[in-house]
Order: structure tokens, then C-alpha cells, then sequence
């Protein structure tokens, strides 16, 4: 594995790393996206521009964030989307399904204006 999408992304999902991938090994879930570990060729451009930090290299990531090197994994799974190794990203593979522990987190608060 060679990068990961940690928590800050849940409900967030910015994109702009899936627009600096060059690989397309960002794909898209419901709540969040996950990078494909397979895929990843560790070039970091995703790292330098998610605005808000959900990245990490898979060996530094910080203790509370470790268990999303396997969500980002098992995600691809069988138990999970069944999408395998799509081979690169596109609209035709984004789903609403996400890893059950994301799918988990609390909804964030919705302000009323």
C-alpha cells in the first residue's frame, strides 16, 4: 500500500486529489474516497493537496487513523463494493456504498440558518 484516506474526509469529499492523481487510483464512495492500494504509485501529489489532510503515507500514519490502511483496502473488497482493480477511476465506477466503519461515523451536525 502506498497511500491512504484517513477520517477528515468523511462527508468532506473535496476532490481535488482524484484531479492531481495521475495514477486514478482515487475512487468514490458515498461519504468519502478511498485510494486504491494496488494502483497507487506513490508519487504524493494527492498528499500536497487535500485541504484537508485525510492523507497520509501508509507508514506514517498517526495511531488513531491506522485501522483506514484496511478500510481503504477492503473497500475494493468482495464484502464491500466487489469493484476489485477497476484499473483507474471514472464516473462509471463511483458508488454511494461505503466501508461499514465509515458508513458508521456520525452524520455532522447540519446547521439551520
Amino acid at each position: 500500500m502506498a497511500y491512504v484516506i484517513a477520517d477528515p474526509c468523511i462527508d468532506i469529499k473535496d476532490g481535488a486529489c482524484t484531479l492531481a492523481c495521475p495514477a486514478d487510483c482515487i475512487y468514490e464512495g458515498g461519504r468519502m474516497f478511498y485510494i486504491h492500494p494496488e494502483e497507487c504509485i506513490n508519487c504524493g501529489l494527492c498528499l500536497s493537496i487535500c485541504p484537508v489532510d485525510a492523507i497520509h503515507y501508509d507508514q506514517e500514519l498517526p495511531d488513531e487513523a491506522r485501522r483506514f490502511a484496511a478500510i481503504n483496502r477492503e473497500f475494493f473488497g468482495p464484502e464491500v463494493t466487489g469493484l476489485g482493480d477497476p484499473g483507474g477511476w471514472d464516473k462509471s465506477v463511483s458508488t454511494e456504498a461505503d466501508h461499514p466503519i465509515v458508513a458508521a461515523y456520525p452524520e455532522p451536525e447540519r446547521r439551520i440558518a
